[in-house]
Parts: structure tokens; sequence; C-alpha cells
């Protein structure tokens, strides 16, 4: 191995700690959930929006909240409500009567990280006030157009069985996530974990081990991670297989209603990254695509009636195109 090649192993070794202090922190709240723990540390590297579902009680706002607390940044939560509005989340124009003057009062979005619990609870006009902080990472109040802070990541949370008071997302919102993570209940000793741990309340200090400076160090050494011109026409396939299945010899036709879009494909590409620099590796692999696929692809997949009538889901139709598509 040549010097160089020892230099940026070195290098990468050096970050790969940073991030393992990270997960070590975050580890001592919460209990198994490896999945969401890998999926946040991605979206976190690949600078990315996160969408958590699962059911209630699997500690998706803890995970979120224990995230933010081992960063030292600024962190909002936003309970979304039926009665939030769209400046409740941006900010709004404040008139002074002394001085005849407007004068702009931001909103809790200007933080590095906001967590949008149960999303789905607020009305699209809220959720849209998301659109252009979570593409441009930006906000516009009145005529004025404000510069969010780096890092700017969105996780939101939402409950997929209680449909009572809820509104489906937006598509425009949802395909602005990177990641949409479903998550299910804890293994037996991951639960006797869980009971030993909380049962008394103890009280779990989690201390800011990273700063945001190192935070965009890190996405910097991602996007540097190699992946070979051979894998990028691979995450092309998968995504053109989710739109003309029939290409690719998939009788899938009839089952999707709409593919994934063009952001599916760039998001793939950096997620795979993340995955592999994750590992301690400087280089992507087919396996580190497959990994990701599910998350950056499910949210992305619209099934037709017909697939929703059988029974089929997005994860279903993904596997088949990841089964079938040829692998470099």
């Amino acid at each position: 191995m040549d010097a160089k090649a020892q230099e940026a192993n070195a290098r990468l070794e050096e970050k790969t700690l940073l991030v393992k202090r990270l997960e070590g922190e975050i580890s001592k709240v919460l209990v198994g959930q490896r999945d969401l723990l890998d999926r946040l540390l991605i979206g976190l590297l690949a600078d990315g929006h996160i969408l958590v579902e699962g059911v209630p009680g699997l500690a998706k706002t803890t995970a979120v909240k224990t995230l933010a607390a081992a960063i030292r940044t600024t962190f909002q939560r936003i309970q979304f409500t039926p009665d939030l509005l769209p400046a409740d989340l941006i900010g709004t124009r404040i008139y002074l009567p002394k001085t005849g003057e407007f004068t702009t009062k931001k909103g809790p979005l200007f933080a590095n990280i906001i967590l949008a619990d149960e999303i789905n609870r607020a009305p699209a006009k809220v959720q849209s006030a998301l659109l252009e902080a979570m593409q441009e990472r930006q906000v516009t109040i009145g005529e004025e157009t404000f510069a969010l802070p780096r890092p700017f990541l969105v996780m939101a949370t939402q409950n997929p069985i209680e449909q009572e008071g809820t509104y489906p997302l937006p598509e425009a919102q949802v395909d602005r996530f990177m990641l949409k993570i479903t998550i299910t209940y804890p293994g037996r000793e991951e639960e006797r974990e869980i009971v030993k741990r909380f049962a008394g309340r103890p009280e779990y200090t989690v201390q800011p081990v990273l700063t945001p400076e190192e935070i965009l160090d890190l996405k910097e050494a991602t996007t540097k991670i190699y992946l070979d011109e051979r894998l990028s026409d691979y995450i092309v396939d998968l995504v053109q297989a989710t739109r003309n299945p029939g290409d690719h010899g998939l009788p899938l036709g009839s089952m999707i209603q709409y593919g994934a879009s063009p952001r599916a494909s760039i998001y793939l590409n950096l997620a795979a990254r993340a995955h592999a620099f994750l590992r301690g590796r400087g280089y992507a692999t087919p396996e580190d695509i497959k990994s990701v696929a599910h998350d950056v692809l499910r949210h992305r997949v619209i099934l037709s009636y017909e697939a929703e009538a059988e029974e089929m889901t997005p994860d279903e139709v993904i596997q088949q195109i990841l089964d079938k598509v040829e692998v470099p």
C-alpha cells in the first residue's frame, strides 16, 4: 500500500472514530433499534431529512432527541397539531407602532435539528411550509429570505395505525425526505434490557461529543467515498425499474402508479456512500446500495389500486426489483 493510500485510510479511521463516539453516547439511552440508529447517522452524514414511522412507544422521539443532544447544535421540537399555522414554523413579520416599521420574528425552524413530531397531525398548508426549508435550506418571510443554519436536518415522526385526526403528507414533501424508516417492536432480550434500564426511571445524561463543524467535515468526507461508475449505473437502473418495470422483465406495470423521482437516484448514491463510511470503508459496494434501497425508495413508489387490492406493499415491489435488476 502506497503512502497516499495509507494516509487516506488513517484519515478515514480518525473520522470513523468520531462517529463511534456519537454512537456510544446515543446508546446510553437507545436500547436496540440498531437499524434506526444506523439510518439516523446516514441521514446526518448524507445531509438528508428522515421520516420515521412506527407504532407508539418505540422510541422514535427519544432517538431523535438523543441524537440532537449528542451534538453541540441547536434543537427544536415542534409538536404538529391541527391548529398549527405556517407562521408558527417559519416566523412572521410584526408591526411596531412606535417606529411604524416591521420587524421579523423567526420561528422555531431556525435550528440545526428539527424534530417534527407526529407531522401528519397538521394540515397540508402547515406541512407545505417545510418545503422551501427542506429543499433549499432557506426560509422566506415576507419579502426577505433567510438562510437556515448548517447543518440543517428535519427528522419527522408519524404513527401508521392511528388515522383519526391526521392528514396525508403531500407527495412533494414526502419526496424531500431522503429516508423513510419503519421500525418494529424490540426483541425479547432488548425489551428485558429496556425494562431493566428504565423501570426505575433513571436519568441518563447525554453529553455533546461533536460540533457542527465536525459534522460538516464528516459530511465532506462522506462525499469523497468512492463509488464506481458501474454502481452509479446500477442505481439508475433500480430507479428506472420503478418507472418502467417491463423494460427489466418485471411484471409490475399494473402494480406501480408512480415510480421514484430523480431525487431517489441522488439519495441512493449519497446514502450508499454514508453506509460505506459508517463501516469504515473508503469505497461503496452493491451491498451498500441494497442495504439502503428500501429506506430510500419505499415512500417514492406509489402503488396502484390493483396492488393495494392484492395487499402488496412498496417493500415487496422494491425487493422484486432488487432481485431482478442485474448487479454489476
